[in-house]
């Protein structure tokens, strides 16, 4: 396809868009601001009895996103930021959440926590995720180990995959091509390719789904580079969920996944025939069983990990495996107290050059109150139980107090809470520098803020966080792992808005100031905004402008071992969106960096300039 027939592929849709018809339906319903949350707590409490800062994606607003990763889609929220998201497939380096690591950020997927025991980092890889086979994303900022565990420190990304329709048999199928690109190189060739398929449905008691997704790109160098090579990056994803419906207090899930992904990266020589190719198996059960006002929730899964790498040092392969069961059962007393008692269970293993293993055991409680007269309490504690270095104890206490109004709420909250990271089993076992001594890392997290809403039409929420880090893993002068002395402290303030001044717009807002000393801080600007307009043209098509501004912030120059400034930029991104047929066929066009502003996110790395993907959604 050639630059010509792209721009009037792209003129067809924003007529279609354009284009009234009155028999058809609201394509996608906006946002209610009265949300319900599930995971600060486990429960479904409605937004104002929640004294945490929850952040919901819902279904509609990846609906919105079409053609976006789920990397580019959270890097929009306040207090994350993730370094390497605007650059080619491949090159996520880092999910920063309020001035932390990514080891501070866990990922669960349905409630189970997934990480690669045989990495050095144990951050999940947010390449092997679909957004096509996502329901919703609730993003918990602050420290959860209470309810979450280990690495739950910063914030938790819960994701919740897509279930069941209810008739017999369903099916959607998506499909996408664009411009892969630089600012420098506006060339316009394709590059670009998403392809995604699924099969669902419900009979009787027995439900099922199974879906296919697949993502491609080229073009591309992953450094800046004078050769300006092209590197490659595909991905294939394979998810299956079987569920049976025994009474209506009792059910079961089975599910499977493997996802595969092949990266070409650049080492130390960017034309050398770098290839890191990564293969991952999961295996599953979820369940719940109901009685009176409890329930009985289990969540298990097995997960297989293969990492193969070839580069200028030759060939290298990282195998692991992990275990992990979450037990729980939920009660609620005199429809107040929110009760949560259970048990968590998991189990790392790798192979270095010797089988390395850790298990880890964790019994936690956590207990909700909402009155009926504003007061909000949520605390819990949580012994954790290690295989190597022992117990670890952590707790949090959590208030708010919610002032009615005529029109809505505002509501005062704080938090104060601790959390761990758990050494991995390279920092514990590996052949280079492993330190069986190492003790968890400790965090304590400090947090006080301010909400108010009207209705379902405007919310503003302030919120202060002070976070405080202890016994960082780090390197002495024999490059051996060992828990630092000194201590890291980040700070800073989180202002969020969501306004619908009419049914047709919304307007999200977002602004982040973060302050981390105790090291160098690479990668985490210190401001950092994002402004989201959304607008229904017509019963049909809908328009979403994204501006995105990232302050300075530094990066460190590993050839020379110095830091580095990085000046800060501004993107400004434009989806449209058209049903052509009534619940039946979708049609988008999306443009990121419109003003093809040139800009550096991570040292020597390529960034993507003005590129444009069009694309379709059938449901049948």
């Amino acid at each position: 396809m050639k630059k010509s027939y792209l721009w009037v592929s792209a003129a067809i849709l924003a007529v279609h868009g354009l284009s009234a018809q009155e028999q058809q339906k609201d394509s996608i319903p906006l946002q209610e601001l009265q949300e319900v949350v599930v995971s600060d707590s486990k429960f479904e409490l409605k937004r104002e009895n929640s004294g945490k800062t929850v952040i919901k994606i819902t279904a509609q607003e990846l609906e919105r996103n079409q053609g976006r990763t789920v990397a580019e889609i959270i890097n929009t929220k306040s207090g994350i930021e993730i370094a390497g998201s605007r650059g080619r497939d491949g090159d996520v380096l880092g999910v920063f959440a309020r001035g932390g690591r990514g080891k501070q950020v866990l990922v669960l997927i349905d409630g189970v926590r997934v990480s690669d025991p045989s990495t050095f980092s144990p951050e999940y890889d947010l390449r092997l995720l679909s957004p096509s086979t996502i329901a919703s994303i609730e993003i918990i900022k602050g420290a959860a180990s209470t309810l979450y565990g280990t690495n739950a420190a910063t914030a938790v990304i819960n994701i919740t995959t897509k279930g069941s329709a209810k008739k017999p048999i369903a099916g959607t199928f998506q499909s996408s091509v664009g411009t892969s690109q630089t600012a420098e190189d506006q060339n316009y060739n394709l590059g670009n390719f998403a392809n995604s398929a699924s099969v669902n449905g419900t009979l009787d008691k027995f439900s099922y789904v199974v879906d296919f997704s697949n993502r491609y790109r080229s073009r591309l160098s992953a450094s800046v580079t004078p050769e300006n090579e092209e590197d490659v990056f595909s991905h294939f994803s394979t998810n299956t969920r079987f569920g049976y419906q025994f009474s209506k207090d009792f059910q079961v899930s089975l599910y499977g996944n493997q996802t595969k992904y092949s990266n070409e990266y650049d080492a130390s020589s960017a034309d050398a025939p770098n290839l890191g190719k990564s293969d991952q198996k999961r295996v599953g059960v979820s369940s719940s069983f109901g009685y009176g006002k409890g329930s009985i929730q289990l969540n298990a899964a097995y997960t297989d990990y293969e990492t193969n790498s070839r580069d200028t040092f030759g060939e290298s392969t990282t195998e692991g495996n992990n275990i992990v069961v979450d037990l729980y059962n939920k009660y609620v007393f005199a429809d107040s107290w929110h009760t949560i008692l259970g048990v968590n269970y998991s189990k790392d293993e790798a192979v270095f050059s010797d089988d390395a293993e850790f298990t880890i055991l964790d019994p936690y409680a956590n207990v909700v109150y909402v009155s009926d007269f504003g007061l909000n309490l949520n605390v819990g504690g949580r012994l954790n139980t290690h295989s190597e270095y022992g117990n670890h104890f952590v707790y949090n206490v959590n208030p708010s107090y919610v002032f009615s109004t005529s029109e809505g709420y505002v509501k005062l909250l704080g938090s104060y809470a601790t959390s761990y990271i758990t050494p991995n089993l390279t920092q514990l076992f590996g052949a280079f520098g492993g330190n069986p001594d190492l003790e968890p890392e400790e965090n304590r997290t400090l947090e006080g803020g301010i909400e108010y809403t009207i209705n379902t039409k405007f919310r503003v929420s302030a919120l202060y966080f002070d976070r405080n880090e202890k016994n960082t893993i780090g390197y002495d002068q024999n490059f051996m792992s060992i828990n630092l002395s000194d201590e890291i402290n980040a700070n800073g303030v989180e202002v969020e808005a969501s306004w619908r001044p009419f049914d047709a717009l919304t307007l999200d807002a977002n602004y982040t100031f973060t302050e981390r000393k105790g090291d160098n801080a690479i990668r985490i600007p210190k401001h950092k905004a994002n402004l989201n307009v959304g607008y229904q043209l017509c019963k049909t098509t809908n328009l979403t402008l994204n501006y995105a501004y990232t302050g300075e912030r530094f990066d460190t120059d590993f050839n020379t071992f110095t830091d580095v400034a990085l000046e800060s930029f501004s993107l400004i991104n434009l989806y449209i969106g058209h049903e052509l047929i009534p619940n039946k066929l979708n049609l988008f066009l999306s443009a990121d960096n419109l003003l093809n502003e040139e800009y550096t996110e991570i040292l020597g790395y390529t960034t993507l300039g003005r590129n444009f993907r069009v694309g379709m959604d059938l449901n049948f």
